[in-house]
């Protein structure tokens, strides 16, 4: 940095909000952010989330209402998950074209074809044991097999883009993955179809109240063994190097605000579009002190949001999507 001569006084330019606008560094849109919904087989009704004001399970119909009236707040995507009502060890709901997941695609296509579907690829919500993949139980430790799992894993991204997803986005964090899914989707003829790649993804605590939205708690063990230790920000970079050289075309931080120095290095190093997840976890907090009376609800989501930017995320995925999105196109 070039040195700042003596008479330079920064107050100059905070004298007005006209003033503050006219140097602002970092802005927000309705095209930032992206909505998670969770589609429940289970539920005739929407079900809300007693952890996560604001958020439900929805039946397909309720769910295509909503995605239809979230892109008329100015939302552009959406990241759908999906409850199946029968779930086994091998997960077969996830990768079966008339699941859940693969029905709402279709749906959601059809009524609003501009809105970007983005699908989780994971095989946790569909397993009877809550893992990640293919695993082998020895008491409670749990051992999740990498290659059956990226198998099926694969077969689960292609029957998405076959429904008419948009983004295919795994959030396993098995080895090789992407390429797996990359040479499946190519010789499926969805060459075109991109991988948003949960590249950096770690055993966070923060996930609790999703676990509850999804029912993808796992039944015996933990994720440690193949989620990333919260300690490591060089091996977060290895992780995305390596999704980058199977194909990834974008990436992710999960989660978010605990890994804005994650954030900031993946974008300097690697200059690809850079997504963060403001998880479940982060949201419920803000919300619960929203309605104590203890934090302003949208300044602090929206300065929130700023700091995701400003760490170099070219899109956030959050929960509160739909009233940013409407925030930040009035202020426009």
């Amino acid at each position: 940095m070039s040195q700042i001569p003596l008479t330079h006084r920064p107050r100059r330019l905070r004298s007005s909000p006209a003033m503050r606008a006219l140097v602002r560094e970092t802005e927000l849109h309705p095209g930032d952010f992206i909505l998670p919904f969770f589609v429940s087989e289970k539920v005739q009704e929407p079900v809300a989330v007693g952890s996560m004001p604001g958020v439900f399970q929805l039946p397909e119909a309720a769910l295509v209402a909503e995605a239809v009236a979230a892109h008329k707040d100015g939302v552009n995507a959406i990241l759908l998950f999906g409850i199946p009502a029968a779930k086994d060890e091998i997960a077969s709901s996830a990768y079966d074209d008339n699941g859940v997941v693969q029905r709402a695609v279709r749906a959601i296509k059809a009524a609003v074809p501009s809105l970007l579907v983005i699908t989780d690829v994971c095989l946790c919500e569909f397993t009877s044991h809550g893992h990640c993949g293919i695993t082998r139980f020895e008491g409670e430790h749990a051992h999740v097999l990498n290659d059956p799992s990226v198998e099926l894993l694969a077969r689960t991204a292609v029957s998405h883009a076959r429904a008419g997803a948009d983004i295919v986005a795994p959030s396993d964090m098995m080895d090789g993955r992407i390429g797996a899914m990359r040479k499946a989707l190519d010789a499926a003829g969805f060459q075109n179809t991109p991988i948003l790649s949960y590249a950096a993804k770690f055993a966070s605590a923060f996930y609790g109240p999703f676990r509850d939205v999804a029912e993808s708690a796992p039944s015996a063990g933990d994720r440690r063994g193949y989620q990333m230790d919260a300690a490591n920000g060089n091996e977060a970079l290895r992780e995305v190097a390596l999704d980058l050289e199977e194909g990834a075309d974008m990436v992710m931080v999960k989660p978010g605000l605990p890994y804005l120095d994650i954030v900031r290095r993946v974008k300097e190093r690697f200059a690809v579009p850079t997504f963060a997840y403001h998880v479940s976890g982060e949201y419920a907090m803000l919300k619960a002190a929203a309605r104590n009376g203890w934090l302003d609800e949208k300044a602090c989501l929206l300065e929130t949001m700023l700091a995701f930017r400003r760490a170099g995320a070219d899109c956030v995925i959050t929960y509160a999507a739909r009233d940013l999105a409407k925030w930040t196109a009035q202020s426009a």
